[in-house]
């Protein structure tokens, strides 16, 4: 395909949709994309992507709007990310791990101009639209749908240059409050984000990355797979997470570059073809979601691949700490120092006084990256900042070399797999079954996942109710990584204060009610259908 520049291009300097129009005009016959094998180059990319963005222009879509999705990790995908990018439009990839009633939620919250849906999740997408409280255009993504035919916008936009301070990703997720938070992250954060990520862990266009996390996750974007299309690299990318497949992608596509949760490399290296994998081209193995173990580490090590640990939030776009792999094995349990651009301080929670020098508190933020607020909900955005600078809820200790781990999490929420939990969404749900009085939900940890829902749960006076009624409740409400493994049925819930739950007490007791459970448990192949599996045709939800 012949790609032409556009030379009318008016936009902010820091906006991305100029990342895949330049890189076209420098590297047009480069791979950019493999997906399942369909290679496209960056001529093809930018030009469907450019095409589709001039597409939504004449239909009446513009900046202000909002387009969500409904999609697994595919060319299309992408295709309708570069699309917004350009046109000055909200991308907002929503989860279809989600139940209908779940992401019928989100739609309404998000209140998008258009929905563009993969054909894969017509059926999921189709239900949370008949409930949602919102009747916006549809279409279907790929050639075939939306790049051959928009639907007009029921509200058009007047066209302008797209700014570097307009929205580009808005990324659900879930905090210590019972309804999902939609991140708002700009054309700057995410450039700014990037530019800290190429400085600290730099790829280049001899990379080839894969991209295994989900693209509803803001890491899909902003950990690797945008600063490779920044940079001219190659992006596998891949659909679900199936150790022995993508051990066969590292070796089949010399991948250098990768990112997962500490599951997802456990996962690997406890596969029966670990040992035989040709992993040699592997340069860059990063590690976010959850500090991972000190055993996994030696695990990759032992076949010359250290891994790196990051952390970050969606709130921070998401990069705020990494660990150089030098430093990764001599420091075990660390999350390393800032990123490039990224100003961190450590607060004591109970004085609100800024800590120097070795210390113990909550972890603050500022910089560049950090968001613009969560989506309609301005008091929320102020309860998470303080002036400029992001409170992040998370417990950390910084030593005297700078170097800070993570200590606990202020807030509720614990994470499964890589994806967070918010107890308090959980016990909504459980609390809609007509026998459930109260019920509190709280994190153990989990030697494969990281850690796990244990729920307790007061029925109403008299009832006659059992855990798998609870439990099979709770799978036709809830996404299957937030359902508890364990239920148990309490007269009370534990508090402090009339008004505050004694959670730690409740996590004391947890812990002793759920043992460790082998690996291969039958539970594993429900929790695939979590974070680490998506599913394929046919198969129930």
């Amino acid at each position: 395909m012949t790609w032409t520049a556009d030379p009318d291009i008016d936009d902010g300097p820091h906006t991305v949709g100029r990342w895949i129009v330049d890189r076209a005009t420098r590297s047009p016959e480069r791979i950019a994309i493999d997906d399942r094998g369909v290679t496209t180059d960056y001529a093809a990319l930018a030009a469907r992507a450019t095409e589709l963005a001039g597409a939504l222009r004449r239909a009446g879509y513009g900046p202000g709007d909002r387009i969500a999705t409904v999609s697994g990790n595919s060319t299309d995908h992408v295709v309708a990310f570069f699309a917004c990018a350009i046109a000055g439009i909200a991308f907002v990839p929503l989860s279809w791990r989600l139940t209908p009633r779940e992401l019928a939620d989100v739609l309404t919250r998000s209140a998008p101009a258009l929905v563009l849906i993969e054909d894969e999740h017509t059926a999921l997408a189709g239900e949370a639209l008949r409930i949602a409280a919102v009747a916006p255009p549809i279409a279907v993504l790929g050639t075939t749908g939306a790049e051959a035919s928009v639907p007009r916008s029921l509200r058009p936009r007047t066209r302008r240059p797209v700014r570097d301070d307009d929205p580009l990703l808005v990324i659900f997720t879930s905090g210590s409050e019972a309804a999902p938070k939609g991140v708002v992250l700009t054309h700057a954060n995410c450039f700014w984000n990037n530019l800290a990520l190429a400085q600290a862990l730099p790829l280049t266009q001899d990379d080839v990355v894969l991209a295994m996390l989900p693209q509803f996750h803001v890491a899909a974007w902003n950990c690797q797979p945008l600063l490779a299309w920044w940079v001219g690299a190659t992006v596998v990318l891949e659909r679900s997470f199936q150790p022995a497949r993508v051990l066969q992608l590292i070796a089949d596509r010399r991948v250098t570059a990768m990112m997962g949760v500490p599951t997802q490399y456990a996962m690997l290296a406890g596969d029966r073809e670990w040992p035989t994998t040709d992993a040699s081209s592997l340069r860059l193995a990063l590690v976010g979601g959850a500090t991972m173990p000190v055993s996994l580490q030696q695990a990759w090590s032992a076949r010359g691949i250290p891994l790196t640990q990051g952390y970050g939030l969606t709130e921070a776009a998401p990069n705020v700490l990494h660990l150089p792999t030098a430093e990764a094995v001599e420091a075990p349990g660390a999350v390393g120092r800032p990123y490039p651009h990224v100003s961190v301080r450590i607060v004591d929670p109970a004085s609100g006084l800024v800590l120097e020098g070795e210390a113990t508190g909550e972890l603050w933020v500022r910089g560049p990256s950090v968001f613009a607020g969560y989506l309609g909900d301005d008091e929320a955005t102020a309860r998470a900042m303080s002036g400029e600078w992001l409170r992040t809820g998370d417990l950390v200790s910084r030593d005297a070399s700078g170097v800070y781990r993570v200590v606990d999490r202020l807030k509720d929420i614990f994470i499964s797999g890589g994806e967070n939990v918010a107890p308090a969404e959980v016990e909504y749900a459980l609390c809609l079954h007509p026998l459930v009085e109260a019920a509190a939900v709280v994190g153990v940890p989990d030697a494969v996942w990281g850690e796990r829902g244990v729920a307790f749960v007061v029925p109403v006076d008299g009832a006659a109710l059992s855990a798998d009624e609870v439990l099979a409740h709770a799978r036709r409400n809830l996404a299957a990584f937030k359902i508890p493994v364990h239920v148990e049925f309490v007269d009370t819930l534990p508090r402090s204060t009339i008004e505050k739950l004694a959670r730690s007490r409740l996590r004391a007791e947890a812990r002793m009610l759920v043992e460790p459970v082998p690996e291969q448990e039958d539970r594993a192949g429900e929790r695939t259908h979590g974070v680490l599996h998506e599913r394929t045709k046919g198969e129930s939800r």
